[in-house]
């Protein structure tokens, strides 16, 4: 076998790869090239590393979960027993094409405006009731 490298220690004397040689033993005066010049050009329309990056999202995006009427009201006795015995819930909600988790103290439900009123660090975030998909 041909000596590549004969300066170098013994496990490296052989070889041809410069990435498997640690970084001590290469020469340091070796020319960088035209590091990202060579790519600028691509780098002219960000709408479209925007667009991309929107569709590779919105790849990811769910349809609402369509509820029965026993899972209905399954979350129904679930968030009545919450209110009134332990305030504290985890909840999971669609919005948005996803679902997001969220846990909190239960301040009010609003059958009205069918809203529910959660308790999140000092802070009151409301929540439709139609996007709740589990009540923890």
């Amino acid at each position: 076998m041909k000596v590549i490298n004969p300066d170098m220690p013994e496990p490296y004397k052989y070889e041809s790869d410069y990435r498997k040689i640690p970084r001590e033993y290469l020469k340091s005066r070796i020319p960088q090239g035209r590091h990202m010049v060579k790519w600028a050009p691509f780098k002219t329309m960000p709408e479209q590393y925007e667009r991309i990056e929107q569709y590779m999202l919105d790849q990811n995006k769910i349809e609402r979960p369509i509820l029965s009427d026993d899972q209905l009201n399954n979350l129904n006795e679930q968030l009545i027993d919450k209110m009134f015995n332990n305030p504290y819930i985890e909840l999971r909600y669609f919005e948005d094409g996803y679902i997001n988790e969220m846990s909190g103290y239960v301040h009010k439900v609003d059958a009205l405006e069918s809203e529910l009123h959660l308790s999140v660090n000092n802070e009151i975030i409301k929540f439709s009731l139609l996007d709740i998909v589990e009540i923890k």
